[in-house]
């Protein structure tokens, strides 16, 4: 019997991250007028700050900043969201978080399929926000029982798909020939239709309910509805939109711009009108696809978030149909009270580090103090922030609405189902911050180890 060698995982997510972003900017000419953007200014960047350079360098962050991209997809039914795990699983994504976003008013919840592991990060941090539509929550059970019919009757998945998920699950992985198989294959799964599933009205009555829920029920599959580069500089690059005809939604979310970034801030250019060719012939237009930039700060603890929320939650009332320089001028103002140094992030427990030794610990040999600030104060161990690879409920959301244009449905806030989601998903989803905490306790002890303590 022959055998095969089997590639990475890793090497699978990154030839189908490539192939997912030359797709879309075929499909969206204005997503690759906006990579074009982020790397320009993300040159710029770099040549006016040296330290910034060490820094990435140091960090091995420099490697990663072009192939940084995420994407985002919503799926109707739970047989969808369980074959999209056994898909993504190929590739070394697994579920990371919970989201409700009915808390903004959308009758979705999600998770986020990315790696989790060290080194995978390092060679492609490619991540896909993967929402499910909650039917449950449309009132109408006339039209909640339509939208059930028109998803049961729908495959989003080719067979070659579906072989290989298999194949890849018996063996263990896919071969160099098997992995170009399966990306051209997946990619269908993700690729625009411009035909309906559904006449105009059937599109229409679901549109009224909410325009998601027509963007999820009324096409062939779960195309990709945007990607998302990885800025050094997000708020020049929302200043330079327009003048590459983008139209940027009206505010930058997340925290305000800041000494040490933490959590993400994100942006982008609204939707464009899509023309579709809907059953019977009828012509109309279709409002889903965007391209959004993000700029990646320090991953947050549990107090960190709960500080980050509050103060959001202040500013939004302060900061209702400002501009975005007048959004931005109120964050700042309410943000003075979250600590802006990496120092203080750390001695206050808000946000996670992980730890190594220095060149002087090294040559220090066996050091008696274990106290991490103190052999940081000493030069012996240094502290680098973690970089935070997931996304906010309360952002995402905001995405979705300020691109699609619908607002806020109170009839589906405060529904979170965390049981009801991993039940769909056929999967328990990782909680976030217990990763965060595992890397920074990991790089304590291996550092502390180094210095001579037994563990």
């Amino acid at each position: 019997m022959s055998t095969q060698t089997l590639i990475s995982r890793d090497e699978i997510r990154d030839r189908f991250s490539k192939a997912l972003s030359a797709m879309y900017q075929t499909e969206v000419p204005q997503y690759e007028t906006l990579l074009e953007l982020v790397d320009q200014v993300n040159r710029e960047t770099l040549e006016r700050d040296s330290a910034l350079v060490e820094r990435l360098t140091a960090y091995d962050e420099m490697a990663r900043l072009g192939a940084e991209r995420h994407g985002a997809i919503r799926v109707g039914t739970a047989e969808e969201l369980a074959m999209l795990r056994r898909l993504f699983a190929v590739m070394g994504m697994v579920p990371v978080g919970y989201y409700d976003l009915s808390e903004a008013g959308v009758p979705v919840h999600s998770t986020a399929f990315r790696p989790i592991d060290d080194e995978a990060l390092a060679y492609n941090p490619f991540r896909v926000f993967t929402s499910l539509l909650r039917l449950e929550l449309i009132e109408s059970e006339a039209l909640r029982k339509r939208a059930a019919e028109i998803l049961a009757k729908r495959s989003i998945f080719t067979a070659g798909t579906l072989e290989l998920i298999a194949l890849s699950e018996e063996q263990g992985g896919l071969s160099d020939e098997q992995a170009d198989h399966f990306v051209a294959e997946a990619l269908e799964t993700f690729r625009w239709h411009q035909d309906a599933t559904v006449d105009l009205d059937t599109y229409e009555a679901l549109y009224a309910e909410h325009r998601l829920i027509a963007d999820v029920v009324c096409f062939h599959g779960p195309h990709i509805n945007h990607l998302t580069p990885r800025t050094l500089d997000i708020d020049e690059v929302q200043r330079r939109m327009p003048e590459v005809g983008m139209n940027p939604k009206q505010v930058i979310e997340g925290p305000p711009r800041r000494d040490c970034p933490i959590l993400l801030r994100q942006t982008s250019f609204k939707a464009l009108d899509e023309p579709i060719r809907f059953a019977g012939a009828r012509q109309g237009t279709h409002t889903a696809r965007f391209g959004e930039v993000e700029q990646r700060g320090v991953a947050l603890t549990a107090e960190g978030r709960a500080l980050y929320d509050r103060l959001l939650n202040e500013s939004r009332r302060r900061t209702a149909d400002l501009d975005n320089a007048g959004h931005q001028r109120v964050l700042a103002e309410v943000f003075t009270n979250f600590p802006d140094t990496e120092a203080e992030l750390r001695r206050q427990g808000l946000a996670f580090f992980e730890y190594q030794v220095t060149d002087a610990g090294r040559a220090a040999g066996k050091v008696d103090e274990d106290d991490i600030e103190t052999l940081i104060e000493r030069g012996l161990i240094e502290a680098r922030p973690i970089t935070y690879e997931d996304f906010l409920p309360v952002s995402a959301a905001g995405i979705f609405q300020s691109n699609l244009g619908g607002g806020q449905s109170e009839a589906y806030s405060g529904n979170a189902n965390r049981e009801a989601f991993e039940s769909a998903l056929g999967a328990p989803v990782t909680g976030e911050l217990a990763l965060y905490a595992k890397r920074e306790r990991d790089s304590e002890v291996a550092a502390l180890q180094d210095l001579g303590h037994q563990y």
